[in-house]
C-alpha cells in the first residue's frame, strides 16, 4: 500500500518558485504585471470609467473563448502525453525483449558454451545502450567495445552509420552462425525471431516519434491565442477589479503558459530532459538483467 504524507503537498506548494515553468516564465510575467497595472490605472484612476461603460463588456468574449483555448490546451497536452506514454511503452517492449531473448539463449546455449554466453551477454545491452545514444545524438558507449574477446566482433561497427541497426545486425548473424554450426536447430531459430524482430521494430518506432514533432503552426497558434488572451484580460476586468486584476491576471497567464510548456517538454521524451524517459536507466536495468540470466 502506498503511504500519504500530506507534508508532500506543502512542500510542493512552497517550492513552486524553483519549478522550471515558473523560472521560464518569470520575466513575462512581470511585464504582465506591469502591463496589467497600468491598464489598471488608465482606466480606474485616468479614464475614471464608469460601471456603463462598454468596455466592461470585454469580459464576455473571454467567457465564450475560455472554452475554445480550454479545449486546445487539454488536446495539446493529451497528444504530447501519448507520445511520451508510447515511448515508455517501447522501452518496456524492449525490457522484457532483451530478457526474453536471454532466458531462451541460456535454456539453448550449453551451460559451458562461454564465448557465445558472453557475447550475448555484450550484445544484448548493447543495442539498448546504442538506441539510448542514437537517440539522444550522444557518441556511442565505447567501453562495450573494448573487449578483448569480442573487439575483433565489434570493431566491425562503423561509428558514422546507424548503430543501432548494426548492433542487431551482429546478433542477427551470431545466431545465424550458431544454426549453420548446429548449435541451434530451425524450430530454434524461429523461436528466437519475435524477440530478435521487436530490436527493429522499437527502434523505429522510437524514430518515429524522434523525428515527427507536432507540426510548428499548431504549437505557435496556441501560443499566440494565450498571449492575445491574457492581454484583453485587464482591459475587461480592470473596472471590476481595479488593480486585483495584476494578480489575477498573472495567475491565469501562469496556468495556460505553464500547461503549453508542460505539453512542449514531453511531447519529445528523447531530449535528454529531467521529465523524459530515463532510457539511461532502463539501458543499464537490461544490462544487469541480462548479465543475471546468461
Amino acid at each position: 500500500m502506498i503511504s500519504y504524507n500530506p507534508r508532500d503537498w506543502f512542500s510542493f506548494i512552497t517550492r513552486f518558485h524553483k519549478a522550471d515553468t515558473f523560472r521560464q516564465l518569470l520575466p513575462l510575467m512581470f511585464l504582465i504585471s506591469v502591463y496589467a497595472g497600468l491598464i489598471a490605472w488608465l482606466e480606474v484612476d485616468y479614464w475614471k470609467l464608469s460601471d456603463k461603460s462598454y468596455i466592461r463588456n470585454v469580459s464576455v468574449m473571454h467567457t465564450l473563448l475560455g472554452f475554445a483555448i480550454s479545449m486546445l490546451l487539454v488536446f495539446r497536452t493529451n497528444t504530447a502525453y501519448d507520445r511520451w506514454w508510447e515511448g515508455r511503452k517501447l522501452w518496456g517492449g524492449l525490457v522484457n525483449s532483451s530478457r526474453n531473448l536471454a532466458m531462451k539463449l541460456d535454456t539453448m546455449l550449453p551451460e559451458d558454451d562461454r564465448s557465445n554466453r558472453s557475447f550475448f551477454r555484450k550484445a544484448i545491452p548493447a543495442f539498448a545502450y546504442a538506441l539510448h545514444n542514437h537517440l539522444h545524438k550522444e557518441q556511442t558507449r565505447t567501453e562495450l567495445f573494448e573487449e578483448e574477446e569480442h573487439r575483433p566482433i565489434f570493431q566491425r561497427i562503423d561509428k558514422e552509420k546507424h548503430i543501432p541497426n548494426q548492433v542487431a545486425l551482429l546478433i542477427h548473424r551470431h545466431i545465424q552462425l550458431l544454426c549453420r554450426e548446429g548449435k541451434i536447430n530451425g524450430e530454434q531459430l524461429l523461436f528466437l525471431n519475435t524477440e530478435l524482430q521487436s530490436l527493429t521494430d522499437v527502434c523505429g518506432a522510437c524514430e518515429r516519434i524522434k523525428n515527427t514533432p507536432i507540426p510548428f503552426s499548431y504549437s505557435v497558434f496556441i501560443k499566440k491565442f494565450i498571449f492575445f488572451y491574457i492581454l484583453t484580460l485587464p482591459i475587461g476586468y480592470a473596472p471590476q477589479l481595479g488593480f486585483y486584476v495584476v494578480p489575477v491576471v498573472i495567475f491565469i497567464f501562469y496556468v495556460l503558459a505553464s500547461l503549453e510548456l508542460i505539453a512542449e517538454e514531453i511531447e519529445d521524451p528523447f531530449s535528454g530532459d529531467s521529465n523524459d524517459i530515463p532510457t539511461g536507466v532502463l539501458a543499464q536495468n537490461i544490462h544487469r538483467h541480462v548479465g543475471e540470466l546468461l
